[in-house]
């Protein structure tokens, strides 16, 4: 039996990496971009959401670096 994917968006600096995981792969790589915001389905979610969603239906998952205002 295949395993679910889903595409992930990883963001950063230099752009966007487009990758095909799967639920766990995907929760080890939100784990390791600690502080990024976490996007599925267009709506901003917590890591714990995500890990509960159905995989069959939860579409791209975008992994961005958080917004820091400052002066």
């Amino acid at each position: 039996m295949t395993e679910v994917t889903t595409t992930v968006w990883l963001a950063d600096s230099t752009g966007h990496s487009e990758l095909e995981l799967t639920r766990d792969q995907t929760m080890n790589l939100i784990q390791e971009n600690e502080g990024h915001w976490v996007y599925a389905g267009n709506q901003m979610v917590q890591p714990a959401q995500l890990a509960e969603a159905d995989w069959d239906d939860v579409g791209i998952v975008q992994i961005v670096p958080s917004l820091q205002g400052g002066h």
